[in-house]
This record gives C-alpha cells, sequence and structure tokens, in this order.
C-alpha cells in the first residue's frame, strides 16, 4: 500500500482527504473522537494521527483541543499536512515515520488517542501485527483506538479491508468496545467497491 499511496500523492489522487467535509462520515468519526475528550475546557492530552496523509483530521483534532502527532510515510503527504497545519494556524507535529515499525523514539509516548483513517485495513499481516505493537508502545495506559476499516474484498490496489478477527490479532490487549457503521449515505463509488466500511473503537483490556 505504501507504494500505492506514494503514486497517489505525486499525481494528486487523494479523494478519501474529501471525507473530511462528508457530514455522514466526519460527524461519525467526530462523535466517537469526542467520547474521550473532556468537558471543562481543559486540554484533550495527547492524539496520534495514523497515515496523517495531507492532515485534514490532524488538523481537526488540534482544533478540538488535542495535542497532535501526524505521521505518514509519504514524503509528499507530509510536505501537505505541514502546509495545511501552517495555513490552519493549530499546534500540530507532522513526522514521516511508518506505524509498522518503532515509533517512541520519533514521536514519544503517552497518547490518549489513536486514530486511524485507512492504514490498518491496507496492511499485511505481518504489518498488521507490528502496528499493534507499535501502537500500543506509544498508548497511554486509559488510551482509545479508533480505526476505519473497509469489510475485506477484491478491490485492485485499493486497501484489502479487514475483519474483528483481523483487529483483534493485531491488538490482543485491547477490546473492541464498539463498531459503528461509518457511513450511513455513502457515495456511488463507495457502493460499487462495496466498501462497506466501519469504525472500530479499541479500549486496553483491564
Amino acid at each position: 500500500m505504501s507504494v500505492f499511496y506514494t503514486v497517489a500523492y505525486a499525481i494528486g489522487f487523494h479523494p478519501w482527504e474529501e471525507l473530511a467535509t462528508h457530514e455522514p462520515f466526519a460527524d461519525t468519526l467526530l462523535a466517537l473522537i469526542a467520547r474521550d475528550e473532556t468537558s471543562n475546557g481543559q486540554p484533550n492530552g495527547r492524539a496520534l494521527d495514523v497515515g496523517t496523509g495531507s492532515g485534514v483530521w490532524g488538523v481537526k483534532l488540534a482544533e478540538r483541543g488535542w495535542d497532535v502527532t501526524g505521521i505518514d510515510p509519504v514524503r509528499k503527504a507530509v510536505r501537505r499536512a505541514r502546509k495545511r497545519v501552517a495555513a490552519a494556524n493549530v499546534p500540530m507535529k507532522v513526522v514521516r515515520a511508518d506505524v509498522c515499525r518503532s515509533l517512541p523514539e520519533s514521536v514519544g509516548t503517552g497518547y490518549r488517542l489513536i486514530v486511524d483513517t485507512g492504514t490498518f485495513h491496507g496492511l499485511t499481516d505481518a504489518q498488521r501485527r507490528a502496528m499493534g505493537r507499535t501502537v500500543s508502545a506509544v498508548a497511554a495506559e486509559q488510551a482509545t483506538v479508533i480505526l476505519d476499516c473497509f469489510s475485506p474484498g477484491r478491490r485492485g490496489p485499493l486497501p484489502r479491508g479487514a475483519t474483528e478477527a483481523d483487529i483483534e490479532a493485531a491488538f490482543p490487549d485491547w477490546k473492541i468496545t464498539d463498531k459503528v457503521v461509518a457511513d450511513t449515505d455513502p457515495d456511488p463509488i463507495a457502493v460499487k467497491f462495496k466498501f462497506d466500511e466501519h469504525f472500530y473503537r479499541l479500549r486496553r483490556n483491564s
């Protein structure tokens, strides 16, 4: 998938960024995120935006009071994200890093919220297990992970999707607390490719 995203950003193909303004999808994701936000106006804590792309979701998190770090392995995506952050004038750090490799050295630890809007479901099984270990290493004790996943299917170069069992195998020390339909009003392309997209909310096992 890294090759796909490298090529996609090189040619300017990144339609997934438009989901940030697609209300059925955005409202559902932000409602899940809100469950971990403070209600007394205090800072929410550290948030990690995995596969940040051009930073559309990371900027939204920063605007909501999160101390955000966005990571992505694609150089052009990172450059776009840094420009977006500067234009939005929000406190967000963008790092070129691979979630399948050790992250504490580059982004630190103590993240209360980890959001992935499209990385996990495009990885191999080995990469998913590596992501699970890395996310667990940087997450705070009472952290929440939110994953956006298509259902499994053949879609050419697009993400192959993931099941609950795939998530549980990659995150053995976490529990899926919620599975929510990501888009109650999908566009024709999503219907054609049978994305059947869901958000999974995970919490560490007690």
